[in-house]
């Protein structure tokens, strides 16, 4: 499904903008002294359009640094006024949404736990009902392109045009190197539901560490993202929350020049005509691999036939076991990627044995 929805680009509410959307700042704000010194220093880079700072920060367990509070929306008015940087925080209620509107801030951000729940995302869009408001939504947190669609539907119906999603990762189901999973194919269904809302990363959220938002924040635009959230904090060696993710304004100066920014279309008049002919060898392969897995399912439904003749059970577990080794160690010999294999052929076999059970029940 692909709706089409009047979302405004990010050029409607931010025109003079050259380079993709940049939003940086603490992820907490901790002392008016350190929210001042963080922001002047990030407005000397001009690649930074908006300032970031968490204001209310309800941890996972209680007892570890929460926020300041209102007293940050107070701050944010400061950074607005001294450096002429946009401020944004989150929200994640009709209260705070309620002060940070009287605060005259520009970015509401909406967090992935906040997300994963519509009566909190609608209680917020009801409060930001007919405002020209900044709404950024992050992607829930488990991998659910339909519930954070569903957001982006709710503060849409409340007369938002202004909205951008957020992919800051998932909560992993197993361990990774990363804080948070990217499983970039949600994000890949969002864009297909909605192709015109903006979409930018977090690669901070995801990494959990600063040695990981390089390659994140690469990856962010060689997927077409159109910007970044990164955390930054004049001093991260004693921030109260989130200190290992979060970069020195120079060190973010630094990795930004290392990113290679990268474009839908080219100047290069031979660009189309090469992909085209590329793109047309892809739906010629992907044409003779449905063929492939056609002529399979008709050997398939002889299997379950003869199965169901000679009362044998669909599900072969010692020749499911067997099937799944051979397949991944002839797709390593052709270098192909061992976890595409093994979840290419676990949706193969599971359609399989679906199908010679509804055989054996006519």
């Amino acid at each position: 499904m692909t709706l089409k929805i009047d979302i405004n680009p990010i050029k409607a509410w931010l025109p003079n903008i050259s380079n993709p959307l940049l939003i940086s700042g603490p992820c907490s704000l901790e002392t008016e002294e350190q929210v001042l010194e963080t922001a002047k220093l990030l407005a000397n880079d001009k690649r930074v359009h908006v300032y970031r700072g968490g204001v209310w920060k309800p941890r996972t367990r209680p007892g570890s640094f929460e926020g300041v509070g209102s007293i940050g929306l107070k701050w944010l008015q400061m950074v607005k006024q001294e450096t002429g940087l946009l401020v944004g925080t989150e929200v994640a209620n009709a209260q705070h949404t309620e002060e940070a509107l009287k605060a005259d801030i520009d970015v509401f951000w909406i967090g992935a736990r906040s997300t994963a729940s519509p009566f909190v995302v609608q209680e917020i869009a009801d409060v930001l009902k007919g405002t020209d408001s900044i709404v950024m939504i992050k992607n829930p947190v488990n991998p659910d392109a339909q519930l954070w669609m569903g957001a982006v539907e709710r503060v849409h119906r409340a007369g938002i045009k202004n909205i951008v999603g957020i992919h800051r990762g998932f909560t992993p189901f197993r361990e990774t190197k990363y804080r948070n999973y990217p499983n970039w194919k949600t994000f890949i269904e969002l864009k297909r539901m909605l192709p015109n809302l903006p979409v930018i990363c977090d690669p901070s959220h995801i990494a959990g560490k600063r040695e990981y938002l390089s390659e994140i924040a690469q990856k962010a635009f060689d997927m077409g993202m159109d910007g970044l959230m990164l955390e930054s904090h004049r001093d991260p060696s004693v921030a109260l929350s989130d200190a290992a993710q979060q970069l020195t304004p120079a060190n973010l100066g630094k990795l930004l020049d290392k990113l290679v920014i990268r474009y839908e279309n080219t100047d290069n008049p031979d660009f189309e005509n090469q992909l085209d002919i590329l793109r047309n060898r892809i739906d010629s392969i992907d044409t003779e691999l449905l063929e492939m897995l056609s002529s399979r399912v008709g050997i398939v439904k002889q299997i379950g036939q003869y199965k169901k003749d000679n009362n044998v059970t669909a599900l072969q577990i010692n020749r499911w076991t067997e099937l799944m080794e051979n397949r991944v160690n002839t797709g390593r010999e052709m270098d192909l990627n061992e976890t595409f294999v093994k979840i290419l052929f676990q949706l193969i076999h599971e359609d399989s044995v679906r199908m010679q059970t509804e055989i054996m029940d006519d």
